[in-house]
């Protein structure tokens, strides 16, 4: 599918709407770069055209006009079945995420069956110097390693994070209450011992109470462990 086309379906799509929705809650992008594509569109057309196989030019055209168009490239590399190839278009890609909705929805399901990989690349995303390629190295330890595959060693590595960036802090204090949920023994002495900067224990703490997988007992306990200004 040529760009032409490609927009041309894009704007047939188009719901006003939820465009205005989503330039409020993605500030990070320019207003005009939204055209108002709902995520199951999407992700159809991102599938058709990994179908098609024919989907390494627009990966290769960056960075992108529309936010719908990086949408489209965090799908089309969610699904490529190739590892190496998945993990070049990603890498490639990384740089130019600009957003928690780009980040937060790419998830390559390639990755459920090389862990150890994974890890690797892990390592170097929280590394980055980049706000989404922390956002997303973060991400990808919350999704991939607090089952079976947890070892208290993650945990530590999120928690020396230090940074001035909102969405980098929001994501670390989503990955602690997550891991709250499921590793609550071992997750605990972080947040008793206030491991974390104040703004993310708190929000650690906040979002763990929202949550229906923490029980009331332990709500009240990390209520009490907020820090107090």
């Amino acid at each position: 599918m040529n760009k032409a086309d490609l927009y041309r379906k894009l704007y047939d799509l188009q719901d006003l709407k939820y465009r205005d929705m989503q330039i409020k809650i993605i500030p990070t992008v320019e207003p005009e770069s939204v055209i108002g594509v709902r995520t199951p569109e999407l992700k159809s057309i991102a599938k058709d055209i990994l179908k098609d196989g024919n989907y390494k030019g627009f990966l290769e055209e960056l960075p992108h006009r529309y936010f719908e168009e990086n949408q489209l490239q965090a799908f089309i590399i969610s699904g490529i079945k190739d590892l190496n190839e998945c993990m070049e278009d990603l890498e490639t890609f990384l740089p130019y995420v600009d957003n928690w909705a780009t980040c937060d929805q790419m998830s390559p399901k390639i990755f459920r069956k090389h862990k150890d990989l994974l890890l690797t690349h892990i390592i170097e995303w929280i590394d980055s110097e980049k706000t989404y390629t922390v956002r997303f190295g973060v991400g990808m330890l919350m999704e991939h390693f607090l089952d079976d595959d947890f070892d208290p060693l993650y945990p530590e590595m999120v928690a020396k994070l230090r940074s001035e960036e909102y969405y980098v802090n929001m994501m670390i204090a989503w990955y602690f209450a997550t891991a709250l949920a499921k590793q609550y023994e071992s997750i605990l002495p972080f947040i008793e011992e206030k491991r974390l900067d104040d703004w993310t224990h708190n929000k650690a703490i906040q979002k763990s109470l929202e949550s229906r997988r923490i029980t009331e007992e332990q709500k009240l306990y990390l209520k009490s462990l907020k820090v107090v200004r």
